[in-house]
């Protein structure tokens, strides 16, 4: 299951609550199974311990992954033609987000355009601390834990 969830990430940015609700719970009724929890079992730990990342976060670490990959050049030309970088922008290449590696996040009219990866995607990417934008390994990037707050 989260083999085949893995490919619709861009497709999954952005999805309501109530839509995200049932990826969510078949992915706590695999934790269970996988380590034959009670029905009355917190999931929680189980998720941590097999080191799995809720849906919502999933979707959030896979997006920043494939930003990952564009910025160091390991992903294909037209998802990286989807991004803008701050610093590639004259008005902005003095302002604190071009040094930052931040991307720019288009404008909007409409809700359903959020979830549009050229917007989800440096959306998440600029949430993330700089240190962790600045790593070219990609396994470096991979094995970085970050605080939800």
């Amino acid at each position: 299951m989260l083999l085949h969830t893995d490919h619709w990430n861009a497709v999954f940015a952005g999805l309501q609550a109530t839509t995200v609700a049932p990826l969510q719970r078949i992915l706590h009724a695999t934790a269970c199974t996988v380590l034959d929890l009670k029905l009355d079992d917190h999931v929680t730990p189980a998720l941590q311990e097999l080191h799995w990342l809720r849906i919502t976060e999933r979707i959030q670490y896979k997006l920043c992954l494939l930003v990952h990959k564009v910025f160091f050049g390991h992903a294909p030309d037209y998802i990286a033609s989807l991004l803008t970088s701050a610093s590639n922008i004259p008005s902005r290449s003095s302002l604190r987000s071009s040094s930052n590696c931040d991307l720019v996040v288009p404008r909007t009219s409409r809700k359903i355009g959020d979830r549009a990866f050229s917007v989800a995607a440096p959306h998440a990417w600029n949430w993330l601390p700089t240190n962790l934008k600045l790593l070219s390994s990609t396994a470096s990037f991979k094995k970085q834990e970050v605080k939800v707050i």
